[in-house]
Protein backbone atom coordinates (compact mmCIF):
# COMPACT_ATOMS: atom_id res chain seq x y z
CA UNK A 1 0.00 0.00 0.00
CA UNK A 2 2.03 2.95 -1.52
CA UNK A 3 1.60 5.81 2.00
CA UNK A 4 -0.53 8.14 -0.90
CA UNK A 5 -3.07 5.79 -1.98
CA UNK A 6 -4.73 4.67 1.72
CA UNK A 7 -7.33 7.11 2.56
CA UNK A 8 -9.40 5.62 5.77
CA UNK A 9 -10.92 9.20 6.50
CA UNK A 10 -13.69 11.50 3.69
CA UNK A 11 -16.19 13.93 4.98
CA UNK A 12 -18.81 14.98 1.92
CA UNK A 13 -22.00 16.23 1.15
CA UNK A 14 -24.96 14.20 -0.01
CA UNK A 15 -27.88 15.66 -1.57
CA UNK A 16 -30.43 13.23 -2.10
CA UNK A 17 -33.36 13.35 -5.15
CA UNK A 18 -36.65 15.81 -4.71
CA UNK A 19 -39.56 13.57 -5.03
CA UNK A 20 -41.70 14.06 -8.04
CA UNK A 21 -44.93 16.14 -7.74
CA UNK A 22 -48.24 14.70 -8.03
CA UNK A 23 -50.37 15.55 -10.61
CA UNK A 24 -53.70 17.10 -10.44
CA UNK A 25 -55.87 15.91 -13.48
CA UNK A 26 -59.26 14.96 -14.74
CA UNK A 27 -60.37 12.19 -16.74
CA UNK A 28 -61.45 13.57 -20.23
CA UNK A 29 -61.36 11.42 -23.73
CA UNK A 30 -63.99 11.08 -25.91
CA UNK A 31 -66.27 8.52 -23.99
CA UNK A 32 -66.33 10.83 -20.47
CA UNK A 33 -66.72 14.33 -20.88
CA UNK A 34 -66.87 15.06 -17.19
CA UNK A 35 -64.55 11.56 -15.67
CA UNK A 36 -63.24 11.51 -12.16
CA UNK A 37 -59.92 12.30 -10.90
CA UNK A 38 -57.10 10.08 -12.35
CA UNK A 39 -53.54 12.46 -11.22
CA UNK A 40 -50.92 10.16 -10.84
CA UNK A 41 -48.07 9.84 -8.00
CA UNK A 42 -44.79 11.82 -7.84
CA UNK A 43 -41.84 9.46 -8.39
CA UNK A 44 -39.53 8.85 -5.70
CA UNK A 45 -36.00 10.97 -5.21
CA UNK A 46 -33.23 9.06 -5.61
CA UNK A 47 -31.28 7.39 -2.67
CA UNK A 48 -27.57 7.58 -1.79
CA UNK A 49 -26.49 4.27 -0.79
CA UNK A 50 -23.10 2.59 0.46
CA UNK A 51 -22.36 -0.69 -0.53
CA UNK A 52 -19.70 -2.98 0.71
CA UNK A 53 -17.04 -4.28 -1.68
CA UNK A 54 -14.29 -6.63 -1.15
CA UNK A 55 -12.32 -5.47 -4.30
CA UNK A 56 -11.72 -2.21 -2.42
CA UNK A 57 -8.99 -1.62 0.58
CA UNK A 58 -9.31 2.34 0.56
CA UNK A 59 -11.68 5.04 0.43
CA UNK A 60 -9.04 6.86 -1.98
CA UNK A 61 -11.71 6.91 -4.65
CA UNK A 62 -14.02 9.51 -3.04
CA UNK A 63 -11.45 11.59 -1.37
CA UNK A 64 -11.92 14.05 -4.10
CA UNK A 65 -15.50 13.46 -4.96
CA UNK A 66 -16.99 16.13 -1.89
CA UNK A 67 -20.55 16.13 -3.62
CA UNK A 68 -22.69 13.33 -4.06
CA UNK A 69 -25.78 13.76 -6.32
CA UNK A 70 -29.17 11.41 -6.59
CA UNK A 71 -31.13 12.25 -8.96
CA UNK A 72 -34.92 13.92 -8.56
CA UNK A 73 -38.14 11.51 -9.30
CA UNK A 74 -40.70 12.87 -12.05
CA UNK A 75 -43.69 13.88 -11.61
CA UNK A 76 -46.81 11.95 -12.22
CA UNK A 77 -49.28 11.86 -15.27
CA UNK A 78 -53.03 11.41 -15.75
CA UNK A 79 -54.43 7.71 -16.31
CA UNK A 80 -52.78 7.33 -12.89
CA UNK A 81 -49.38 6.82 -13.89
CA UNK A 82 -46.93 7.28 -11.00
CA UNK A 83 -43.86 9.27 -12.00
CA UNK A 84 -40.38 7.25 -12.89
CA UNK A 85 -38.01 7.01 -9.25
CA UNK A 86 -34.96 9.35 -8.99
CA UNK A 87 -31.92 6.68 -9.60
CA UNK A 88 -29.85 5.73 -6.68
CA UNK A 89 -26.63 7.31 -6.13
CA UNK A 90 -24.33 4.01 -5.43
CA UNK A 91 -21.17 4.37 -3.67
CA UNK A 92 -18.76 1.17 -3.07
CA UNK A 93 -16.73 1.11 0.12
CA UNK A 94 -14.23 -1.39 1.52
CA UNK A 95 -15.81 -3.30 4.22
CA UNK A 96 -14.82 -2.07 7.62
CA UNK A 97 -16.24 1.69 6.41
CA UNK A 98 -18.54 2.91 8.92
CA UNK A 99 -20.56 6.09 8.47
CA UNK A 100 -21.24 9.14 10.94
CA UNK A 101 -23.85 12.28 11.17
CA UNK A 102 -21.12 14.95 10.75
CA UNK A 103 -23.35 17.16 13.27
CA UNK A 104 -24.12 14.65 16.08
CA UNK A 105 -21.20 12.22 15.27
CA UNK A 106 -23.24 9.26 15.93
CA UNK A 107 -22.72 6.09 14.42
CA UNK A 108 -25.15 5.14 11.38
CA UNK A 109 -24.08 2.03 10.20
CA UNK A 110 -20.99 -0.34 9.49
CA UNK A 111 -20.12 -2.12 6.36
CA UNK A 112 -18.87 -5.49 6.96
CA UNK A 113 -20.46 -8.12 4.29
CA UNK A 114 -19.09 -7.63 0.48
CA UNK A 115 -22.60 -7.10 -1.28
CA UNK A 116 -24.08 -5.24 1.95
CA UNK A 117 -25.90 -1.86 1.41
CA UNK A 118 -27.21 0.66 3.43
CA UNK A 119 -29.15 3.87 2.74
CA UNK A 120 -26.99 6.71 4.05
CA UNK A 121 -29.40 9.31 3.39
CA UNK A 122 -32.84 8.69 1.87
CA UNK A 123 -34.28 10.53 -0.93
CA UNK A 124 -37.68 12.71 -0.95
CA UNK A 125 -41.08 10.80 -0.93
CA UNK A 126 -42.97 11.62 -4.30
CA UNK A 127 -46.44 13.49 -3.96
CA UNK A 128 -49.68 12.28 -3.69
CA UNK A 129 -51.87 13.03 -7.03
CA UNK A 130 -55.49 13.84 -6.82
CA UNK A 131 -57.06 10.40 -6.96
CA UNK A 132 -55.75 9.64 -3.69
CA UNK A 133 -57.93 12.28 -2.34
CA UNK A 134 -61.58 11.71 -3.72
CA UNK A 135 -64.21 11.20 -1.07
CA UNK A 136 -67.93 10.51 -1.58
CA UNK A 137 -68.22 14.61 -0.25
CA UNK A 138 -65.35 15.62 -2.68
CA UNK A 139 -65.37 13.28 -5.54
CA UNK A 140 -63.39 15.67 -7.89
CA UNK A 141 -60.66 16.67 -5.37
CA UNK A 142 -58.48 19.56 -7.89
CA UNK A 143 -55.41 19.61 -5.67
CA UNK A 144 -52.13 17.41 -5.47
CA UNK A 145 -49.17 16.90 -3.25
CA UNK A 146 -45.82 18.42 -4.18
CA UNK A 147 -43.23 16.23 -3.72
CA UNK A 148 -40.58 16.04 -0.63
CA UNK A 149 -37.27 17.51 -1.20
CA UNK A 150 -34.51 15.77 -1.11
CA UNK A 151 -31.80 16.49 1.92
CA UNK A 152 -28.55 18.00 2.21
CA UNK A 153 -26.40 16.48 4.77
CA UNK A 154 -22.72 15.79 5.45
CA UNK A 155 -21.38 12.63 6.33
CA UNK A 156 -18.17 11.01 7.37
CA UNK A 157 -16.57 7.61 6.14
CA UNK A 158 -14.42 6.08 8.54
CA UNK A 159 -12.66 2.60 7.41
CA UNK A 160 -11.55 0.29 10.21
CA UNK A 161 -9.16 -2.05 8.45
CA UNK A 162 -10.59 -5.48 8.84
CA UNK A 163 -7.82 -8.15 9.98
CA UNK A 164 -7.66 -11.62 11.94
CA UNK A 165 -4.32 -10.14 13.78
CA UNK A 166 -3.20 -6.74 14.31
CA UNK A 167 0.50 -5.70 15.33
CA UNK A 168 0.85 -3.95 18.02
CA UNK A 169 4.03 -2.00 18.73
CA UNK A 170 6.30 0.40 19.41
CA UNK A 171 7.90 2.14 16.50
CA UNK A 172 10.62 0.75 15.10
CA UNK A 173 9.70 -2.74 17.22
CA UNK A 174 10.08 -4.71 13.59
CA UNK A 175 6.35 -4.91 12.90
CA UNK A 176 6.77 -4.26 9.07
CA UNK A 177 10.04 -7.20 9.24
CA UNK A 178 8.01 -9.98 10.37
CA UNK A 179 5.01 -8.81 8.00
CA UNK A 180 7.09 -9.43 5.28
CA UNK A 181 8.02 -12.65 6.67
CA UNK A 182 5.26 -13.64 7.05
CA UNK A 183 3.20 -12.67 3.94
CA UNK A 184 4.11 -11.31 0.51
CA UNK A 185 3.24 -8.01 1.72
CA UNK A 186 6.21 -5.64 0.98
CA UNK A 187 5.56 -2.70 3.30
CA UNK A 188 8.34 -0.02 3.50
CA UNK A 189 11.33 -1.02 6.45
CA UNK A 190 13.61 1.49 7.86
CA UNK A 191 15.51 2.15 10.94
CA UNK A 192 13.95 5.43 11.85
CA UNK A 193 10.67 5.81 13.70
CA UNK A 194 7.03 6.02 11.93
CA UNK A 195 8.37 4.20 8.87
CA UNK A 196 5.25 3.13 8.15
CA UNK A 197 2.54 5.03 7.88
CA UNK A 198 -0.77 3.68 6.49
CA UNK A 199 -1.65 0.46 7.91
CA UNK A 200 -0.92 -2.49 5.54
CA UNK A 201 -2.06 -6.11 5.44
CA UNK A 202 -0.46 -9.30 4.39
CA UNK A 203 -2.38 -12.85 3.55
CA UNK A 204 -0.51 -15.40 5.62
CA UNK A 205 -0.34 -18.89 4.23
CA UNK A 206 -0.68 -21.66 6.42
CA UNK A 207 -0.80 -24.88 6.15
CA UNK A 208 -3.31 -26.99 3.44
CA UNK A 209 -3.65 -24.10 1.38
CA UNK A 210 -5.57 -21.90 4.92
CA UNK A 211 -4.93 -18.26 5.52
CA UNK A 212 -5.51 -15.33 7.72
CA UNK A 213 -5.18 -11.69 7.60
CA UNK A 214 -2.29 -9.76 9.46
CA UNK A 215 -2.30 -6.05 9.37
CA UNK A 216 0.67 -4.08 10.30
CA UNK A 217 -0.16 -1.15 12.17
CA UNK A 218 1.69 2.37 12.28
CA UNK A 219 3.51 2.56 15.80
CA UNK A 220 2.19 3.33 19.18
CA UNK A 221 3.90 5.77 21.31
CA UNK A 222 2.61 6.64 25.28
CA UNK A 223 -0.11 9.06 24.76
CA UNK A 224 -1.47 8.06 22.00
CA UNK A 225 -4.72 7.77 22.92
CA UNK A 226 -4.86 11.35 22.81
CA UNK A 227 -3.20 12.10 19.71
CA UNK A 228 0.46 12.13 20.25
CA UNK A 229 2.58 10.24 17.50
CA UNK A 230 -0.05 8.72 14.72
CA UNK A 231 -2.64 8.50 17.37
CA UNK A 232 -6.24 8.03 17.81
CA UNK A 233 -6.55 8.23 13.91
CA UNK A 234 -4.81 4.21 13.54
CA UNK A 235 -5.52 3.09 16.83
CA UNK A 236 -9.09 2.81 15.52
CA UNK A 237 -7.64 0.07 12.90
CA UNK A 238 -7.00 -2.08 15.85
CA UNK A 239 -10.54 -2.54 16.50
CA UNK A 240 -11.39 -4.81 13.76
CA UNK A 241 -8.68 -7.16 14.65
CA UNK A 242 -9.89 -10.10 15.83
CA UNK A 243 -6.13 -11.28 18.35
CA UNK A 244 -3.76 -8.92 18.50
CA UNK A 245 0.08 -9.80 18.59
CA UNK A 246 2.06 -7.27 20.60
CA UNK A 247 5.83 -7.22 19.30
CA UNK A 248 8.73 -6.15 21.58
CA UNK A 249 12.11 -6.29 20.69
CA UNK A 250 14.33 -8.52 22.86
CA UNK A 251 17.17 -5.95 23.33
CA UNK A 252 14.32 -3.40 24.77
CA UNK A 253 15.58 -1.80 28.24
CA UNK A 254 12.20 -3.05 29.98
CA UNK A 255 10.08 -5.31 28.07
CA UNK A 256 7.66 -5.64 30.88
CA UNK A 257 7.46 -1.51 31.17
CA UNK A 258 6.83 -1.47 27.34
CA UNK A 259 4.04 -4.05 27.19
CA UNK A 260 2.10 -2.27 30.00
CA UNK A 261 2.23 1.05 28.33
CA UNK A 262 1.27 -0.07 25.00
CA UNK A 263 -1.94 -2.14 26.88
CA UNK A 264 -2.47 1.08 28.68
CA UNK A 265 -2.66 3.06 25.30
CA UNK A 266 -5.44 0.65 24.32
CA UNK A 267 -7.75 0.47 27.18
CA UNK A 268 -7.16 4.32 27.76
CA UNK A 269 -8.36 4.70 23.75
CA UNK A 270 -10.96 1.70 24.15
CA UNK A 271 -11.24 -0.69 27.35
CA UNK A 272 -12.83 -3.71 25.16
CA UNK A 273 -9.93 -3.85 22.99
CA UNK A 274 -8.50 -5.52 26.08
CA UNK A 275 -11.05 -8.31 26.12
CA UNK A 276 -9.41 -9.67 22.61
CA UNK A 277 -6.97 -12.57 22.84
CA UNK A 278 -3.47 -11.65 23.02
CA UNK A 279 -0.34 -13.27 22.36
CA UNK A 280 3.10 -11.41 23.36
CA UNK A 281 5.74 -11.65 20.59
CA UNK A 282 9.98 -11.17 21.94
CA UNK A 283 11.20 -10.23 18.06
CA UNK A 284 15.18 -9.92 17.04
CA UNK A 285 15.60 -13.08 19.55
CA UNK A 286 18.67 -14.60 17.54
CA UNK A 287 20.46 -12.29 19.64
CA UNK A 288 19.69 -14.31 22.55
CA UNK A 289 21.26 -17.47 24.03
CA UNK A 290 19.12 -19.87 26.44
CA UNK A 291 20.29 -18.64 29.61
CA UNK A 292 19.48 -15.29 28.67
CA UNK A 293 15.99 -15.98 27.45
CA UNK A 294 15.22 -17.79 30.37
CA UNK A 295 16.16 -15.15 32.56
CA UNK A 296 13.67 -12.67 30.17
CA UNK A 297 10.84 -15.26 30.51
CA UNK A 298 11.30 -15.01 34.58
CA UNK A 299 10.30 -11.16 34.10
CA UNK A 300 7.69 -11.57 31.36
CA UNK A 301 4.07 -10.28 32.10
CA UNK A 302 1.52 -13.59 32.78
CA UNK A 303 0.28 -13.71 29.39
CA UNK A 304 1.03 -16.26 26.38
CA UNK A 305 4.35 -15.22 24.72
CA UNK A 306 6.60 -16.71 21.95
CA UNK A 307 10.67 -15.50 21.34
CA UNK A 308 10.77 -15.49 17.75
CA UNK A 309 13.66 -13.76 15.18
CA UNK A 310 12.29 -12.44 11.90
CA UNK A 311 16.00 -12.48 10.59
CA UNK A 312 16.50 -16.46 11.10
CA UNK A 313 13.01 -17.26 10.79
CA UNK A 314 13.16 -18.65 14.39
CA UNK A 315 9.99 -20.04 15.58
CA UNK A 316 8.56 -18.20 12.77
CA UNK A 317 6.25 -21.62 11.73
CA UNK A 318 5.70 -22.19 15.56
CA UNK A 319 4.13 -18.66 15.55
CA UNK A 320 1.71 -19.16 12.42
CA UNK A 321 0.77 -22.31 14.37
CA UNK A 322 0.05 -20.08 17.82
CA UNK A 323 -1.80 -17.81 15.79
CA UNK A 324 -4.30 -20.37 13.58
CA UNK A 325 -4.77 -22.03 17.30
CA UNK A 326 -6.34 -18.77 18.91
CA UNK A 327 -8.10 -17.73 15.77
CA UNK A 328 -10.22 -21.05 15.36
CA UNK A 329 -9.89 -22.28 18.62
CA UNK A 330 -8.37 -25.39 17.86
Amino acid sequence: MADSNFVDYVKICCRTGNGGAGVMHLLRDKRTAKGGPDGGNGGRGGDIILRGSSQLWTLLHLKYRKHILAQDGNRGEGGRRTGSDGKDEYLEVPLGTIAKDVETGEVMFEITEDGQEEILVKGGRGGLGNYNFSTPTNQTPRFAQPGEPGKEEWKILELKVLADVGLVGFPNAGKSTLLSVMSAAKPEIADYPFTTLVPNLGIVQYRDFKSFVMADIPGIIEGAHEGKGLGTRFLRHIERNATLLFLIPADSANIKAEYKILTNELKKFNKELLDKKRLLVISKSDILDDELMKEIKKELPRVPHLFISSATGFNITKLKDKLWEMLNGE
